[in-house]
């Protein structure tokens, strides 16, 4: 096994982990690799292991690590996860394929008018504090139609779906708000319709399993891809 042959171990042994609860439950579930916590090198093995999706909350960091991979011949798609400050907009508008944590009209509407700028439409998912904590962002759940209604209705933006994060706690006890998430989801997809098939986002390291079986449709998982000890 090479230095980083840990990376490969743990991405396959999550795939085929994914794979089975895609035959199991009969739809598709996308890993986005969550970046943070790994090197610039453990990133380039992971692109060798065949990663398609990364993830970064750092928004310095997209075009940087975009470019790196783009010189050793690998162009993942990238999502900008964390908590978007509007002063940092202009670093990831143009380089990532899907805004995740969309919480307040304000933020959509600073992507919004950037994106006409650019000529450009910008898929984005409303974040949800489905356990309504206070330290967080996200939409009160009984707000989040309201905030769809707004922000489908701004030019440049696409609303692809919901995400949610959850309190830290157990993973069995985040089970309510990924309950309460998806039937948000539906909801809103029954009624309205999202972009395209509709992306449900919930689920880290701890929780994605009981965040697949609530019905999450992509997970964002990254201590447990770079973890050396995983599967030993």
């Amino acid at each position: 096994m090479s230095e980083y042959g840990y990376i490969k171990k743990n991405y396959d042994a999550l795939l085929s982990e994914i794979r089975e609860y895609e035959e199991r439950y009969g739809r598709s579930i996308t890993l986005v690799a969550v970046t943070k916590s790994g090197t610039d090198e453990e990133l380039i093995a992971l692109a060798e292991a065949g990663v398609t999706d990364v993830g970064e909350n750092r928004p310095g960091e997209v075009k940087r690590r975009s470019e790196l991979l783009a010189e050793h011949g690998f162009t993942p798609r990238f999502h900008e996860i964390g908590n978007l400050q509007s002063n940092k907009i202009k670093l990831v508008i143009d380089k990532v394929a899907l805004i995740h944590s969309v919480g307040k009209y304000e933020l959509g509407a600073q992507i919004s008018r950037q994106a006409v700028k650019l000529g450009i439409t910008v898929p984005v998912l409303i974040e949800v504090n489905s356990a309504k904590e206070e330290n967080k962002g996200g939409v009160a759940p009984e707000d989040l139609e309201t905030l769809f209604l707004k922000l489908r209705e701004l030019p440049g933006i696409s609303v692809k779906g919901l995400m949610t994060m959850g309190p830290p706690i157990d993973p069995e006890e985040l089970r309510p708000y990924f309950r309460l998430t998806k039937e948000l989801f539906d909801r809103i997809s029954k009624q309205y319709g999202f972009s395209g098939d509709g992306i449900l986002s919930m689920g880290m390291s701890d929780s994605y399993a009981v965040a697949i079986e609530e019905g999450s449709t992509l997970i964002r998982v990254g201590r447990k891809l770079f973890d050396k000890n995983e599967g030993r």
